[in-house]
């Protein structure tokens, strides 16, 4: 402890460093898009600000800003903007190598000296006088793993080494140096330095007090004009320090600056010191030093040493962060597209059930317009895991309407569309477990070979495996006949089945009633006998009693044929109004999300828009629909209800039974499914 009079060796608290995230982020972009392999020295601006806290000390802090803009238009020094109170510029400089081995190899000592040389440097050429901010440098080592987001870095602040070291004559409280009088005028004239914008970040200053205790704030340049009979001087510095018996680090290049520039030998300084932004004289400390050098050591080309590398846990090691969870891309990727999620159940959905969402696996039949637009709406609803099937490939005329393909997947004949959906989304968003399957849907009414038997079989194996291990199945395909099978398979597993179709300027949304086989929820794991005590469960009904809503095909009197057959170019393609897909897709996924918070769920009763009947107008997300029916030249929209029927070609029991039904070893008899394709 530094008493009065006790001829001590002056000794300061060393500085302490602090990084912001958003320091490290810009590096990296920089490193990544601008800098490359070039490992030249970056310049960089550190901030600190006077102590404000009787208990903690104020850090250097580097900031996004600390860095250049990854502009290539602007200059490479960062921009510094004075007149903030709370960020007294430091100049510096960044080494960041590109290797592990280069920071361990860096000349550590060679720097620090180079850096201090600088100050040695603005100290005799008196630009230290005009501009005091150079007094302090920041050096700052690095290097980024950018790939588990690792960054290993070391500090140092360059301070020039009086040789011999300063002898503290007093060190006090400046409320105990100053009399009442002059305490009063120096705290006012501290808060008018420190509240104007010339001055506010001007962290090194005189204080002169005249004999009538008047006291005034000067810069640097003005000390001859301070130097008169009766005043009292005191050279001033902002002290990021808090400790009562150690003034922080900046004096340490502000006495060499006075011994150099100005050859004077005692001393009295004020570590200035504030509390809620205004000066606090108990905090602040007024001291008094000799300083002795050797004989030369005021010449330019005698550098004293230098010191500054800062400690870590007491030790002269480099530190170690690891930012992955908020700077790996993924990460950010999740966090960013969960955000507006997390938000909605604040307040307007308290009861969002994200977990169901995150863990849902959809099935989309179907890659086109539609598929592409529910698996974007999807993953808005924070869905991951998507699988798209499709047998097409991208043809010229798609990306303007399928909003997952560019010109470049149409090259070369065009990349199957599954594929290519999967490979946007991922781009997207990396998180998502998309998976793409390149299949035909086997259809009735088209006519198979029997070169393609076999592989027609395997498809309709295929397809039902596909549906039993998703939990949501969406029927988005371009013809009727492709959604027969799905919807009979869907109907036989009692899955979440959502059709969305399209006309030309009208749409079709509707969810498919429980299967017959409703009250069974897992028929792979029932005997044979428990087949057969299940029979009496195929029926329109639901367990409670309520008439099972419709598939697609309930309301249809013929059984899909082969609607692909000579068809003029403009029945080839589908040929909408481009906003209806749009419409159709997000009121297919709004209506799967009402499903999945329903509490009966897909045994929800239909519910129609402003009907006296009531509904469960009072859930969060409102009424849950059967079918939505869409009109664009009227601007309207329907809400309809159509119950199942007992002779519909997909989900009626009598067909369930008979083509899924009669085998033990396979609930889906594929010879029944084939020969009813070629019927």
């Amino acid at each position: 402890m530094a008493k009065q009079g006790s001829g001590s060796i002056l000794q300061f608290a060393p500085l302490q460093s602090s990084v912001d995230e958003g320091f490290w982020h810009r590096l990296s972009s920089l490193k990544l898009n601008k800098f490359g392999i070039d490992d030249s020295p970056i310049p960089i601006s550190g901030f600190y600000a006077p102590c404000s806290h009787p208990q903690v000390s104020n850090h250097l802090t580097l900031l996004a800003e600390s860095l250049p803009s990854d502009s290539n238009d602007e200059s490479t020094m960062p921009p510094v903007i004075r007149g903030n109170r709370n960020r007294c510029s430091v100049p510096g400089i960044l080494y960041n190598t590109n290797t592990m081995e280069g920071f361990h190899a860096l000349y550590k000592q060679g720097l620090l000296k180079a850096e201090a040389m600088k100050i040695w440097e603005d100290i005799h050429s008196g630009k230290a006088v005009e501009d005091c901010a150079v007094l302090s440098r920041v050096l700052l080592i690095s290097f980024a793993d950018l790939k588990k987001w690792n960054f290993h870095y070391w500090f140092a602040f360059p301070a020039l080494a009086l040789d011999p070291s300063a002898t503290l004559v007093d060190l006090r409280p400046a409320s105990q140096w100053f009399t009442l009088e002059e305490a009063e005028s120096v705290s006012a004239a501290c808060n008018e330095w420190r509240n104007s914008s010339v001055t506010a970040d001007v962290p090194f200053f005189l204080v002169s007090i005249d004999s009538d205790s008047h006291a005034a704030v000067k810069h640097l340049k003005d000390l001859e004009a301070c130097q008169r009979d009766g005043q009292k001087l005191l050279f001033a510095f902002y002290d990021p320090c808090h400790l009562p018996n150690n003034p922080g680090w900046p004096l340490r290049n502000f006495l060499a600056l006075i011994s150099a520039r100005w050859n004077l030998k005692t001393v009295r300084f004020l570590c200035y010191r504030e509390n809620r932004g205004f000066a606090d004289l108990n905090l602040s400390l007024v001291g008094e030093a000799l300083i002795t050098v050797q004989q030369g050591w005021r010449e330019q080309q005698c550098v004293p040493n230098a010191v500054g590398w800062e400690l870590n846990k007491g030790r002269k090691v480099p530190r170690c962060i690891n930012l992955a969870k908020s700077m790996d891309p993924t990460r950010l990727a999740i966090s960013a597209a969960d955000l507006n999620l997390k938000l909605m159940r604040w307040r307007a959905l308290p009861s969002l059930n994200l977990e169901i969402l995150f863990s849902l696996k959809c099935l989309l039949l179907g890659a086109g317009t539609l598929g592409c637009q529910v698996a974007r709406m999807l993953m808005a609803w924070g869905v991951r895991k998507i699988t798209l099937l499709d047998n097409g490939r991208v043809a010229m005329s798609n990306p303007l309407r399928q909003s997952l393909y560019t010109l470049d997947d149409c090259l070369n004949g065009g990349d199957f569309k599954a594929t290519a959906a999967v490979r946007s989304l991922q781009r997207i968003f990396p998180a998502v477990e998309a998976e793409g399957i390149v299949m035909a849907i086997p259809m009735p009414g088209h006519p198979v070979s029997s070169q393609e038997e076999k592989s027609v079989l395997e498809d309709c194996k295929r397809l039902n495996d596909l549906i039993d291990s998703h939990d949501v199945i969406f029927l988005l395909t371009d013809t009727r006949e492709s959604r027969w099978l799905p919807t009979l398979l869907c109907a036989n597993s009692n899955k979440i089945t959502i059709t969305a179709a399209l006309g030309f300027d009208s749409f079709l949304v509707m969810r498919h009633g429980p299967g017959p086989f409703n009250s069974i929820p897992n028929l792979k794991a029932e005997t044979e006998n428990s087949l057969a005590a299940g029979m009496d469960n195929l029926a329109l009904t639901n367990t409670d009693g309520q008439h099972r809503l419709g598939c697609y095909f309930c309301n249809d009197v013929v059984a899909p044929t082969d609607s692909t057959s000579n068809r003029t170019l403009d029945q080839q393609c589908t040929v909408t109004r481009p906003g209806l897909a749009p419409i159709a897709s997000a009121l297919a996924v709004e209506l799967l999300v009402g499903i999945l918070h329903h509490p009966n769920g897909i045994f929800a009763e239909a519910e129609i828009a402003n009907s006296s009947s009531g509904g469960n107008f009072e859930l969060p997300l409102g009424i849950l629909p059967h079918q939505i029916r869409g009109s664009l030249p009227h601007f309207q929209q329907m809400t309809l209800l159509g119950h199942s029927s007992n002779s519909c070609t997909a989900c009626c029991s009598t067909n369930i039974e008979r083509e899924v039904c009669n085998s033990y070893s396979r609930l889906l008899t594929i010879q029944r499914i084939w020969r009813m394709l070629l019927d």
